[in-house]
């Protein structure tokens, strides 16, 4: 498939993501705390085949060969997740060495090996005694998180300046806390807004932490988006896709971008706003880049008696779909990249994850044949290519995932990396589609561009 890389910029960053929690292991190890995932994993029924991340992909110890096998995709940076209860275990208070000890050395690791570090701060991994005294719905989480943020700054800023401050709030708010179906697993609507509410102070709260520390730093938030459309042209269906863009897009992305909670959502939910004198001036802390992580688009049909926000999904058939069931649509990351660069005024944009699950299977010879997912990587890497010719200000895109991993309520089930593990043995094999990514990423410098 022909992928219009003369439209990247030179300093494209290209790059595979992971989090903490999905491969690290050694969740006891050094030092650290659970966290609600820990909790969540081991609670009976949570999660797919009874698994959980006690030892993921062990990156903890196998990270050396982690970062090789970075080097020989030939990708140029490298999204990561810093497990909090790991750094701060009791959620505040002590900071443990030995966490930070782990990060620092990666962090070193990857700069030696010409790659640029990318931070997040927040993948999901709330330290457990911050949930048992209330957790997100409470804001002295959002000041907990703010003063981790800069013990991590403080140690790290000398070196990473790409920074994330929460990845996926509408994950941890929204299924985490209403839909029951991630941790802390509640079905709690007024604990949700809460909850959003707080995440999105915490982002603010950290960045101005991160900014103190770091006076280079380059902060971001990142929001997994999807377009959507209605199931039909009744004005009813047409409201709902209304309503499923606030609860999936625009709650999170209207705040931060100084204009506030929307409205019409705050009535959708019903449930009062935490709100505090200056707070939202905090949520709408001036940001240098946006994050994208796009997997399927949404087909919304009213649903008057469901939960807020009333809204039925619609299975679209005669589409393509992943192992996960989710619709492919690579149109739909250029749509969303041209909104957050129309209706956002975005200046700087990363897709910071992207990517496949499909039922890998390791042939004879050690190899694993992947063109499904090979297909969809080029299929987005083209409609990425597209919006940035068309004038989208795309700066670097990063695969989900390095690793097969974790898949949270999905255990191990679900594969979407670029490598392959077998969890029994921790053996890391390139699948197909990696060694197309490390191709695509060749040619792109074949081109006279060179890393970042």
């Amino acid at each position: 498939m022909t992928i219009d890389l003369a439209a990247l910029p030179q300093d494209f960053l290209w790059g595979t993501a992971t989090s903490a929690y999905q491969i690290e292991g050694a969740v006891a190890e050094d030092g650290r705390f659970p966290s609600i995932w820990d909790t969540y994993a081991h609670t009976p029924g949570k999660i797919a085949g009874g698994d959980d991340g006690d030892i993921a992909c062990d990156h903890y110890h196998r990270w050396r060969e982690d970062v090789a096998l970075m080097r020989q995709l030939g990708t140029n940076a490298y999204r990561l997740s810093v497990a909090w209860p790991r750094v701060v275990p009791g959620g505040d208070g002590p900071v443990n060495a030995k966490g930070l000890d782990f990060y620092d050395a990666l962090i070193d690791a990857l700069l030696e090996a010409g790659i640029t570090p990318s931070v997040t701060l927040y993948h999901w991994d709330l330290p457990q005694v911050l949930q048992d005294r209330g957790g997100w719905p409470v804001r002295d989480t959002a000041h907990h998180f703010a003063s981790y943020a800069a013990v991590v700054a403080e140690r790290l800023g000398d070196r990473v300046t790409h920074w994330t401050t929460l990845n996926e709030p509408l994950c941890s708010a929204w299924i985490g806390h209403l839909e029951g179906l991630m941790a802390p697993g509640l079905t709690d609507l007024t604990a949700a807004v809460r909850a959003s509410y707080h995440l999105l102070l915490g982002h603010g709260l950290a960045t101005q932490a991160l900014r103190a520390a770091v006076p280079n730093a380059q902060i971001g938030i990142v929001n997994n988006l999807s377009s959507v459309e209605p199931a039909s042209g009744r004005p009813e269906d047409v409201a709902a896709a209304l309503r499923l863009d606030g609860h999936s897009n625009r709650w999170w992305l209207d705040p931060v971008h100084g204009r506030g909670f929307p409205a019409d959502m705050r009535e959708v939910y019903g449930v009062e706003l935490p709100e505090v004198s200056g707070d939202l001036e905090t949520i709408a802390e001036p940001l240098d880049w946006l994050g994208l992580n796009y997997y399927f688009p949404s087909t919304a049909a009213d649903d008057p008696t469901g939960p807020a926000p009333h809204v039925r999904a619609v299975r679209r058939l005669g589409v393509p779909r992943t192992g996960m069931d989710w619709e492919v649509d690579a149109a739909g990351i250029e749509r969303l990249l041209f909104r957050l660069t129309d209706d956002y005024g975005a200046r700087k944009l990363y897709v910071t994850e992207n990517g496949s699950a499909y039922p890998d299977v390791v042939r004879p010879d050690g190899t694993v044949d992947d063109p499904e997912r090979t297909a969809y990587l080029e299929q987005h890497l083209a409609a990425c290519t597209s919006a940035v010719r068309k004038g989208v200000p795309l700066a670097g895109y990063f695969a989900w995932s390095l690793l097969d991993n974790f898949e949270w309520a999905y255990g191990y089930d679900k594969r979407f990396g670029l490598v392959h593990v077998d969890y029994k043995t921790q053996r890391r094999t390139v699948k197909r589609s990696g060694h197309r990514y490390a191709e695509i990423i060749r040619e792109h410098g074949g081109r006279g561009h060179g890393a970042a």
